[in-house]
């Protein structure tokens, strides 16, 4: 089992910056991708970001493209998402996803272990 607890959330006006971690227990954690979605009021959860074993396994949404960077410390158990410029439309709930294959995929099936989630609000 793995244990994911995401933090970092806030509000925050728009243009304006956070980043969010994502801390990881249990079993070994470097062999697999890491990945965050959000889930906007109303709206189905998306895929934002993943991250491969390799940190050369890289993809993004298109909507956060050059605003938005995944990192990941295999040392520290953790994941990062440094979220810039952010606009209202990025407010939503935000979770932290783990998969035991080294591949980042885009598909929320494909993760094995969630987070609770970190509330993300940017105000205009």
């Amino acid at each position: 089992q793995v244990q994911l607890v995401e933090s970092g959330g806030g509000l925050v006006q728009a243009g304006g910056s956070l980043r969010l971690s994502c801390a990881a227990s249990g079993r070994t954690f470097s062999n697999g991708a890491m990945a965050w979605f959000r889930q906007a009021p109303g709206k189905e959860r998306e895929f934002v970001a993943g991250i491969g074993w390799s940190s050369g396994n890289i993809y993004y949404a298109d909507s956060v493209k050059g605003r938005f960077t995944i990192s990941r410390d295999n040392a520290k158990n953790t994941v990062y998402l440094q979220m810039n410029s952010l606009l209202p439309e990025d407010t939503a709930v935000y979770y932290c996803a783990a998969r035991r294959y080294i591949v980042v995929v885009t598909t929320q099936s494909a993760y094995d272990y969630w987070g609770q989630g970190t509330q993300v609000t940017v105000s205009s």
